[in-house]
């Protein structure tokens, strides 16, 4: 009585990642209510400003357009609008997107795509760039979400660019062959690269080389290369952040067909904090690819009171450049204060400058160096701890023992008391073993990266069916 497309299970809710989500929703944590209930630690949500944009609001109360100060704008907003959106936001967000730059780069508003926030930007990118059966290849570890976001309605394939942890998990010349080789050997046509940069999970920004390696393997092989920089704005420390536009620009490609080749998508969930207001964008230096997804983006528009209101707060260049020093600021407190945290229990994380999270080390942890072990511990962390974190085989890691863990999500009262209940279970898990092995296992795994079979890892242990969507 369904379509295949309803009834089929390659949407990606099966995975671990989502299951972590459905248990927190059945048990939340709350400081009075239900205090031994579970922390969310697998959220990348920007929580730590929004007091700043609460003071705009409350000092700029016409911003809406919803007031008796501005009839007129509301009978505007409220009548139909074109699904190329409000030019005033258009511009506003070009601009945004070159002071989150450092204005290295300009934007043009005619080359922005608006869509109902990132998950439909790349999925639009998808329709627009790869026909069913193509495959673009994606560095590991990558977003779970991207499963369902690139794969589940476009009928595309992603081919893993297996990174590992010997050099930080960076992009080499070697792993996009491989990855090549690998797709063509699976008789698929390979149409693009995708990245996240800064690269969610790891909370790392793409080096120099790794981009100008991404621009040249591209450009040999004429394919697209889709660059996900909603979390450029994250950046905190150094290495600062890249954007590929600022390669093109710098290697003199702006007005060549390799910058045609090159898309960004962007969205204010992370680097503004509003993920509820589903704000995304594409950007494209291609006509044909921005006239096909501003067509395509009439089935996931922004509501016109959004744009109206985000472009009076974008257009306020005292507040924005406050707003972006001042959050950074308090992302790398956060940051800082959870690696310290866990430092103190014998965890380690790789050393990130960017993002909501951390990618962290807990190979220590696991009683056996394999997926297996990995989700044994995972459910550990889970139902006994009472810490929802997202396990790296959910992200297609190719190694045992990684997991994100958000922290700009919460109160820092409520990571204090994460970083208690996680700490009180690596104590534990001490006792339980001889205290002389458990030190000798911690500085080995601290010097040594084991290099695991490269292939796609899909270990669920439940099966989830609920339709949120995830806030990556």
């Amino acid at each position: 009585m369904l379509s295949a497309k309803a009834t089929c299970n390659s949407h990606g809710q099966d995975s671990s990642y989502f299951l972590g989500w459905e248990e927190y929703e059945k048990n939340p944590y709350h400081p009075v209510n239900n205090p031994n209930g579970m922390i969310q630690m697998g959220l990348a949500e920007n929580q730590l400003s929004f007091d700043l944009l609460e003071s705009w609001l409350n000092n700029n109360p016409d911003s809406s357009g919803f007031t008796t100060q501005s009839v007129s704008s509301f009978k505007e907003l409220a009548l139909f609008q074109d699904y190329h959106g409000l030019p005033a936001f258009k511009n506003a967000l070009a601009d945004f997107m070159s002071e989150i730059r450092d204005n290295k780069v300009t934007f043009n508003p005619n080359n922005l795509v608006l869509t109902a926030g990132a998950t439909s930007a790349n999925e639009t990118l998808m329709f627009c760039v790869a026909d069913p059966g193509d495959a673009f290849l994606i560095p590991t570890p990558y977003y779970p979400g991207f499963d369902r976001d690139l794969k589940w309605r476009t009928g595309a394939e992603i081919v893993p660019i297996h990174c590992s942890s010997s050099n930080g998990f960076r992009i080499t010349q070697s792993a996009l062959e491989d990855a090549y080789q690998q797709a063509q050997k699976q008789n698929l046509k390979v149409k693009g690269v995708l990245v996240t940069n800064p690269s969610n999970p790891l909370g790392t920004s793409l080096s120099l080389h790794e981009l100008e390696l991404l621009v040249s393997f591209i450009s040999s092989k004429k394919l697209h290369l889709i660059s996900d920089e909603i979390y450029s704005g994250t950046v905190f420390s150094s290495p600062g952040f890249i954007s590929i536009m600022e390669v093109l620009k710098n290697k003199d490609l702006m007005n060549t067909d390799v910058a045609k080749q090159v898309h960004i998508v962007y969205s204010l969930s992370k680097d503004l904090g509003l993920p509820g207001f589903r704000i995304g964008a594409i950007y494209s230096n291609d006509d044909v690819v921005v006239s096909a997804a501003t067509k395509m983006s009439s089935f996931g528009l922004i509501s016109s009171q959004t744009q109206y209101l985000l472009s009076q707060i974008l257009s306020d260049k005292r507040f924005t450049k406050n707003y972006v020093t001042e959050n950074r600021k308090r992302l790398k407190q956060r940051h800082d204060m959870l690696e310290k945290a866990l430092h103190k229990t014998g965890i380690s994380c790789l050393k990130g400058n960017a993002g909501l999270f951390s990618w962290v080390d807990m190979r220590c942890l696991l009683s056996s160096q394999t997926f297996e072990g990995e989700m044994e511990l995972w459910k550990k962390i889970v139902y006994d701890v009472g810490l929802n974190i997202s396990p790296g085989s959910s992200c297609h890691c190719s190694e045992p023992g990684w997991f994100r863990v958000c922290s700009a999500n919460m109160p820092k009262e409520t990571l204090v008391l994460a970083m208690q209940r996680l700490s009180s279970f690596v104590d534990s898990s001490v006792k339980k073993t001889n205290h002389n092995h458990w030190r000798r296992h911690v500085n080995k795994c601290s010097r040594t990266s084991k290099s695991l079979p490269k292939w796609v890892f899909s270990l669920s242990f439940a099966t989830t069916r609920s339709g949120k969507n995830s806030d990556r």
